[in-house]
């Protein structure tokens, strides 16, 4: 009787043990704080007229180009300038080389492939890129996990892939 009695105490404490634990998930904190910065940077920026994208990115034509669209297989050529929403400069190729990757080959962040896929040559655009289509949970060297990214991209050239 008395084991019944302490195995049911037991069975209780842990059991609110695990129900805080799960209540105390850093997860969501971020990701709260990660979405409000979004939607801030957006209400702060109303000429932006970003579109929103089902994976989640926010694309917005800034030049619309009128050369050829990139297809997965092709190689991109771009101009970009990364930034945080708070407009500080992280990294640019700008006065340098073209970046150049093959397109849809997940050589690049997915936000940032996905986005040069809407442009045509010549175009110039601006992605906000979310951290789930970013640098994630974990970050990348000076930029921290769960942090939304704003990159001005000009596609300067495509080459047409092997098959095409």
């Amino acid at each position: 009787m008395i084991k019944k009695y302490y195995q049911s105490i037991l069975l209780f404490f842990a059991a609110i043990l695990l129900l805080s634990l799960g209540s105390c998930d850093p997860a969501r904190k971020y990701e709260k704080a990660e979405t409000e910065a979004i939607a801030n940077y957006l209400s702060s920026n109303p000429a932006d007229s970003f579109k929103l994208k089902p994976s989640g990115l926010y694309y917005m034509d800034v030049v619309i180009g009128t050369g050829r669209a990139p297809a997965v297989g092709d190689t991109g050529h771009v101009v970009y300038t990364g930034k945080f929403l708070n407009g500080n400069i992280f990294d640019t190729n700008a006065g340098g080389a073209d970046l150049v990757f093959p397109m849809g080959e997940g050589v690049l962040m997915a936000g940032f492939d996905e986005g040069v896929t809407y442009m045509k040559e010549g175009g110039k655009a601006t992605l906000l890129i979310p951290s789930k289509l970013g640098y994630g949970t974990q970050g990348y060297y000076t930029i921290p996990g769960y942090t939304p990214l704003l990159y001005d991209v000009q596609l300067v050239k495509v080459i047409p892939g092997p098959s095409k």
